[in-house]
């Protein structure tokens, strides 16, 4: 492809031609990434309305074994795809997804319940969390308000941020297994709420930095459909995940007694 840029660039028109078209597919690509979260948004919003408002989803998700799953679930499948999915496949990295986005949807449930009866919810620190609808709806609205800019910010920025990436990376592991430790052995509240505060700068900048990652992807792998077809499917769980992490921390700031 560069090649081609290179041997007919000065004959006049083509390399706009090219330029134009590779712009107007790039714009595609992105449109279905953010399509394909948004389904999986709407898709785990209506999950989280049924379990948390339905008695029996809710007493099969929170009072039975499946609990730990939908728990735990998410972040084994994502460990296990590291090694069970070496040369994804455009179903595979589809299933992935959508298994994903459906064991978090339950999860979100919780907030649901809590705020339609009023109970309030309780973390392994002792910080008590009194969600309302309300608050569900602001959160929602600030992280999708703060997801867009951060996103163009990636989109438009000139700013190479793959060194910031490889940081951030390394950072949520880091963060992810002090969270583990403060949930099970440390229950400071104090350090929780630190934690959430380090986690939400971090998923800002893993919002940024992934979507500059989908663009340059997106010239890497121009006429590879199979790839491109992959790269979505994994855009809009990284971007999703990002998502539900950062509204999931304003909505415990907001809920937070």
């Amino acid at each position: 492809m560069n090649e081609y840029n290179t041997t007919y660039g000065r004959s006049g028109g083509l390399t706009g031609a090219m330029d134009t078209s590779l712009d107007a597919g790039l714009r595609g690509f992105m449109l279905g990434v953010y399509n394909k979260m948004a389904l999986g948004l709407v898709w785990s919003a209506a999950l989280a309305y049924i379990v948390g408002t339905w008695a029996p989803a809710t007493n099969l998700v929170f009072g039975t074994p499946l609990f730990e799953v939908v728990r735990w679930g998410p972040i084994a499948l994502l460990i296990g795809s590291m090694f069970f999915m070496r040369k994804p496949s455009p179903i595979g990295s589809a299933v992935l997804y959508w298994a994903v986005v459906t064991l978090i949807g339950m999860g979100l449930g919780i907030w649901v319940f809590a705020a339609t009866t009023g109970n309030p919810m309780q973390s392994f620190s002792g910080t008590s969390y009194s969600p309302t609808l309300t608050t569900i709806a602001q959160a929602f609205a600030i992280t999708a308000a703060a997801f867009a800019g951060l996103s163009l910010f990636g989109y438009t920025t000139k700013r190479n941020l793959t060194a910031i990436g490889s940081f951030l990376i390394m950072a949520v592991w880091g963060a992810l297994l002090l969270a583990v430790v403060n949930m099970f052995l440390v229950q400071s509240s104090m350090l929780e709420l630190i934690i959430q505060i380090v986690f939400l700068v971090l998923m800002a900048g893993v919002v940024a930095w992934q979507t500059q990652t989908l663009k340059v992807s997106y010239y890497q792998l121009a006429g590879d459909g199979r790839g491109l077809a992959v790269m979505t499917n994994y855009g809009a769980l990284n971007l999703y995940i990002a998502f539900i992490n950062i509204f999931q921390i304003l909505l415990s700031l907001l809920s937070r007694d």
